[in-house]
């Protein structure tokens, strides 16, 4: 379900370029990153942005991420809504969405600390896996031109 409570499919997007990432609210080293560098693509896509491409971040802590936390860290962060889905579930389902997705790693601490392979994924119009970044080292300007590549497809 997405911050406002809503059942969410990724099939509900077919025809504009998604980018999944693996976050946690809680999290105070790479999420604020990666969030971060989402935040920016947001406005550098300009009017692509919702209409042509969505950002889903999944949550991996769902028992502390509830959507009403999910709505606070979408704002405090300056995301778009519009474009931009913070999506949680119960643990058997983000568990098998990030088995399927490659984002594996320890459950989050008490302490918020967490051993995870952090993994971002395009996926084109139809709906297939196109490109993955591991990681939060990439730069915004490849995941930029590598959405402008599956745009213009």
């Amino acid at each position: 379900m997405d911050q406002n409570g809503a059942p969410f499919t990724l099939t509900g997007l077919r025809g504009k370029v998604v980018v999944v990432t693996f976050m946690y609210t809680r999290c105070n080293q790479a999420c604020p990153v990666l969030t971060e560098k989402m935040a920016s693509l947001q406005a550098m896509l300009g009017p692509e942005f919702a209409s042509r491409v969505h950002f889903v971040s999944i949550s991996i802590d769902p028992e502390v991420d509830t959507p009403a936390v999910l709505r606070d860290y979408a704002k405090t962060h300056g995301a778009n809504v519009a474009g931009w889905s913070f999506l949680t579930g119960t643990r058997p389902m983000v568990e098998e969405v990030e088995r399927a997705y490659g984002a594996l790693g320890k459950q989050p601490t008490r302490r918020g600390r967490v051993e995870r392979l952090f993994v971002t994924s395009l996926i084109d119009r139809q709906g297939s896996l196109r490109v993955r970044y591991l990681g939060n080292g990439f730069k915004r300007e490849e995941l930029l031109q590598d959405l402008r590549v599956l745009l213009g497809e």
